[in-house]
């Protein structure tokens, strides 16, 4: 298990509405907001509100994050497909990114930017700003362990292809937890790189394949996050001295999902769940014993952050 220091971030919120919108923004919860510099002036001295700017043309754009099942393809075994960044925030760690996403799918976009430690800005409608605000303050008041980093269990050396692109892609929706790495690095479990022998190209143009073949090289068995039951769903994993943060997005804003089991390497006796827009979640058939700790998640609507502790 390999560990790898990131900062955490608060996407912040883009608004290109005029003045007068202020009353609807303050409503909504939304405190702070990034605007053009051509619009900065006409923005000064609103009340209620902390104003910035931002230069979208100099961020990097982000699909909405969503999933699309695909009811048009006649296939009982085909995946849903999950509209995910994490790759990206991986091949570009330093970069400002953006979204333009519309009603609910602007909280998710929120949720996955902060899982993601990125630098972000979320640019939605009147319909996405109290969802957006309330992820946000959810955001907020999460307190980060000392020492919280990501875990990974094996490196990929990115030559910045498409191709490539899309098997990362593939590896973070399938929660396959691994790190850009420049050369093989003989304390991970695996290195791979597309294009040797072990990984030829051919077979990376089919990212899904490519992605099987990487999970049978690592074996499940040693994998340190383990997600059963929903296709929708994409997990990151953080460790600090004696505890695990386990983040946990449900891509698909029309449904919760329910009964997410989860698993992870070590025994951790003790824990606690924050779920936006459910106060009271809990986890349960939990167990901690025989070198791993196992628990499911009743119900999860988009956003959720479980802490296991020695």
């Amino acid at each position: 298990m390999i560990l790898l220091a990131l900062a955490a971030a608060i996407p912040g919120v883009f608004w290109d509405g005029a003045p007068d919108t202020a009353p609807a923004l303050r409503d909504a919860g939304v405190q702070r907001i990034f605007v053009s510099a051509a619009q900065a002036a006409a923005w000064k001295g609103i009340p209620g509100l902390e104003v910035a700017t931002a230069d979208l043309a100099k961020a990097t754009k982000l699909r909405t994050p969503a999933v699309n099942y695909r009811y048009d393809q006649a296939s009982a075994s085909r995946a849903p497909w999950l509209d995910s960044n994490g790759w990206r925030f991986l091949r570009l760690p330093q970069a400002r990114f953006y979204y333009d996403a519309a009603g609910p799918g602007a909280a998710l976009a929120a949720a996955e930017a902060f899982a993601w430690r990125a630098d972000a800005l979320v640019k939605t409608d009147a319909a996405g700003l109290a969802p957006l605000a309330q992820m946000l303050a959810f955001a907020r008041g999460l307190e980060t362990p000392a020492g919280l980093q990501p875990v990974a269990d094996f490196g990929f050396i990115d030559d910045g292809a498409a191709i490539t692109g899309e098997v990362m892609n593939l590896l973070v929706r399938d929660n396959l937890l691994f790190r850009l790495v420049r050369a093989p690095d003989p304390t991970l479990k695996l290195t791979v790189k597309i294009g040797d022998k072990a990984y030829p190209i051919d077979k990376a143009k089919n990212p899904g394949v490519m992605a099987h073949l990487i999970r049978a090289d690592l074996n499940d068995d040693r994998r340190s996050l383990r997600i059963y039951g929903t296709a929708v769903v994409v997990a990151r994993l953080e460790a600090a001295p004696e505890r695990l943060r386990v983040h946990v997005l449900n891509y698909d804003t029309a449904r919760k999902v329910d009964g997410q089991r989860v698993r992870v390497p070590g025994e951790f006796p003790k824990h606690h769940v924050a779920a936006a827009g459910s106060p009271d979640a809990g986890l349960i058939d939990y167990a901690a014993g025989s070198g791993a700790t196992e628990f499911t998640l009743p119900e999860l609507k988009t956003y959720a952050v479980i802490d296991l502790m020695k």
